[in-house]
């Protein structure tokens, strides 16, 4: 049985990152993808030129209408937006949640400039992140999360204390030859994966793409531990996979498809 994931986010018309990012990654792991938009924005590898949320009503009919009809396997939540998209979201899942809930919390940009506002980021801390299965943040979302910076399997350990039954905190920020993402969990599991630190433009969507590969990975059956390391591993590839694309002049994307290249 092909499993069926979900993916909750903002549209990349570039299609590096986002909904388009995450239908290609489930498509690329076997799994059936399906999608419900908070945000339409234009931009494309240089850059986010515009961005038009969508009402809070809207986005949790979308996502209404799907679990009304169709089994959801996982579910990925990316960029959620406005404080009522949040809250209406979390008040629907609450509920409904399906058996696996990857939360991506997308608050702050590469610059190190807020993404959302504090009323969204307290609401997302408040609401969305105690439903999740598995949190994704990268470094700069936990030390806004935390309030401070800490060393990372510390910072994930203390994520946990938030709501989340599980952490993988990316370390695409830190520097170093290796990045490593540091998984945590509630039964005790820690664990370091890293992979060599690849000297690329082809950066764009990678957070998406991880937090989208876990969530499949989860449907497919992997345990927490697994699925961290599977989808390391299969972003690993399509960042090295990168280059056979030629997307755009500023950050391209990565390489979704890799496997089959």
């Amino acid at each position: 049985m092909i499993p069926n994931v979900l993916t909750i986010a903002g549209s990349d018309p570039s299609g590096g990152a986002g909904i388009q990012a995450d239908l290609k990654t489930f498509a690329a792991l076997g799994t059936y993808g399906m999608a419900a938009l908070t945000a339409l924005t234009a931009q494309n590898t240089r850059g986010v030129r515009a961005v038009h949320g969508l009402p809070a009503d809207f986005v949790a009919a979308q996502v209404q209408a799907v679990l009304d009809d169709v089994r959801v396997d996982a579910a990925k939540i990316g960029m959620a937006g406005e404080a009522a998209v949040i809250e209406a979201l979390a008040g629907l899942l609450a509920s409904r949640k399906p058996p696996h809930l990857v939360v991506d919390p997308v608050m702050v940009a590469a610059s190190g400039d807020m993404l959302l506002s504090k009323e969204s980021a307290q609401a997302l801390r408040t609401h969305l992140v105690p439903l999740a299965d598995v949190l994704t943040p990268n470094l700069p979302e936990a030390a806004a999360f935390l309030g401070c910076a800490l060393p990372q399997e510390e910072a994930a350990k203390a994520l946990l204390d938030l709501g989340p039954r599980a952490v993988l905190l990316k370390g695409g920020h830190a520097q170093g030859a290796e990045s490593t993402d540091v998984y945590v969990d509630r039964s005790g599991a820690v664990l370091h994966l890293s992979a060599p630190r690849i000297d690329t433009r082809a950066t764009h969507g990678t957070g998406c793409t991880l937090a989208a590969a876990l969530a499949a990975y989860l449907a497919l059956g992997a345990d927490g531990p697994g699925a961290a390391r599977a989808a390391k591993a299969f972003v690993t590839g399509a960042i090295t996979g990168a280059d056979a694309l030629e997307v755009g002049s500023g950050h391209g994307p990565v390489n979704h498809l890799w496997q089959t290249a």
